[in-house]
């Protein structure tokens, strides 16, 4: 098994061409993607074979990511700099519309989202234009489309646009931080419990760490020993290499766009290579 995992982040939009707009590569890149003759595949798929809870051909996969959930990732937006932009979720159904169901039947994207509403309204504010685009609730339709799962991407971010200190005192701006059970908690278990009640009955199980940053506690300790407590069953880094079976379930590689890759000819070389 080798599955390059794609993340994008679906509030990135400085522009309208493919290296400033990170919906307007996703468009592009499913395209790429299913020209290549690659299949794309939900991530938990993925996830499942490399723990041995599923036995499926992974042979010439590709899954699909998108971090900090917005609006953008379910809902066409208009930019107040940019413009109508369309969602990632219309992007694959315009794909699907474009060249069949049968082209990737298994269609899917996993986006992770930050759980706490202060926190969200705080990023929206500071880092976005105030438009209240972090909200919750598209969430449940979201995964009830089949196209889309909402995975765990922490409480808060541990973002530094909030401007309170984290729980236990924690310092912003760094994921590195948590670094003890109370943080580890706060962090991923807590956030765990909102996001379930929120989608019910799905469950998240997957998570992602906020600004790649691994913290070695959570890692070594809080991830592998308190499954009852949190639910996950993976963490995803980025690592810049696709998932194979001897990958670290706890640090699962990723490949960013606009940081690992810029160009639809980049992407082309990490897909082929």
């Amino acid at each position: 098994m080798r599955v390059p995992v794609l993340a994008y982040h679906a509030v990135n939009i400085s522009g309208n061409d493919y290296a400033s707009n990170d919906p307007r590569a996703f468009a592009a890149d499913l395209r790429l993607i299913d020209d290549l003759g690659l299949r794309i595949v939900p991530l938990h798929w993925v996830v499942d074979q490399l723990l041995g809870r599923a036995d499926r051909d992974l042979d010439r996969c590709v899954a699909l990511t998108c971090d900090d959930g917005s609006r953008f990732d379910f809902d066409d937006l208009e930019h107040p700099a940019h413009g109508p932009q369309r969602s990632l979720y219309h992007c694959l159904r315009d794909f699907i519309d474009e060249r069949g169901t049968q082209a990737q039947p298994d269609l899917h994207l996993t986006s992770f989202v930050i759980a706490s509403p202060q926190a969200r309204a705080h990023i929206d504010r500071v880092c976005l234009v105030g438009r209240g685009w972090m909200d919750d609730a598209w969430w449940p339709s979201a995964q009830a489309s089949g196209l889309i799962a909402i995975e765990n991407h922490s409480w808060d971010h541990n973002h530094a646009a909030i401007p309170a200190p984290g729980i236990d005192g924690m310092p912003r701006g760094s994921f590195l931080s948590v670094d003890n059970p109370t943080r580890a908690r706060a962090e991923i278990a807590a956030a765990s419990d909102y996001i379930n009640a929120r989608i019910a009955p799905h469950r998240t199980t997957l998570f992602c760490y906020p600004f790649s940053h691994v913290p070695d506690y959570v890692h070594d300790e809080y991830l592998p020993n308190f499954g009852s407590e949190h639910g996950m069953l993976a963490a995803m880094g980025d690592g810049a290499e696709p998932v194979g079976k001897h990958s670290d379930r706890w640090n699962l590689p990723r490949y960013i766009c606009g940081w690992h890759w810029k160009s639809p000819e980049a992407l082309r070389g990490i897909l082929l290579g």
